[in-house]
C-alpha cells in the first residue's frame, strides 16, 4: 500500500479523512482535562480538546497525555503527517503516532474565529454501521430421501428405514 502524497492544507480545507496533513496552526485555547479509560487494555489517560487556528478558522484538536503539556496556548506549531477524523460527527484534526509536531519559526498573528470547521456537522465516509443487518429467514425444507440420523440408536428416522422394514415383512 502506498503512503498518501503530503497535503499542504489551511484550516477551512480540512475535510474528514484526509490523510498525511501538513498544517500550521496557533493554539488559540485549551478546554479542560479529563480521565478517561482505554477498552482495550484498561489503562488511564488524560486527554482535552484543544482549538487551534489560522487566519482561515479553527478546528478542535483531542491531545492526549504529554502532549497537553507540551503544546502551550498562543504558540504556533507545524504538524507533519496529520490526519483528520470525526467524532460526533464534528470534524478532528488528529496528530498521530506518526506525526510530527513542531514550534514553528513564524508566529500566526491573526486567526479567523468566524469559521469554525469543527462546529459543521460532516459524515465521515468510512464509518460503519455494526448492527447486525436482520436476513429473511430461509424456509426449511422437508426432509426427503434417507432422512436424518438419529444417533439414539443407530439407525435413520424418515422414509428410508420405513419402507425398508415394510418391504422386508412380506
Amino acid at each position: 500500500m502506498t503512503k498518501p502524497e503530503p497535503v499542504d492544507a489551511t484550516v477551512s480545507e480540512l475535510k474528514p479523512g484526509m490523510k498525511n496533513v501538513n498544517i500550521r496552526f496557533k493554539v488559540v485555547d485549551k478546554g479542560e482535562a479529563r480521565e478517561v479509560t482505554s477498552r482495550s487494555d484498561g489503562s488511564k489517560h488524560r486527554v482535552l480538546d484543544a482549538t487551534v487556528g489560522d487566519s482561515t478558522g479553527t478546528v478542535v484538536v483531542p491531545l492526549w497525555d504529554d502532549s497537553i503539556d507540551e503544546m502551550k496556548t498562543g504558540k504556533t506549531y507545524e504538524l507533519e503527517n496529520g490526519y483528520t477524523g470525526t467524532f460526533h460527527n464534528q470534524l478532528r484534526l488528529k496528530i498521530g503516532k506518526y506525526s510530527e509536531l513542531e514550534e514553528a519559526d513564524e508566529e500566526i498573528e491573526e486567526v479567523n474565529y468566524d469559521v469554525n470547521m469543527s462546529e459543521e456537522e460532516h459524515r465521515d465516509k468510512r464509518k460503519r454501521s455494526y448492527k447486525k443487518k436482520s436476513r429473511p429467514k430461509k424456509k426449511k425444507k422437508k426432509s426427503e430421501g434417507y432422512g436424518r440420523p438419529n444417533r439414539s440408536f443407530g439407525g435413520y428416522v424418515g422414509n428410508y428405514k420405513r419402507n425398508n422394514r415394510a418391504e422386508s415383512t412380506d
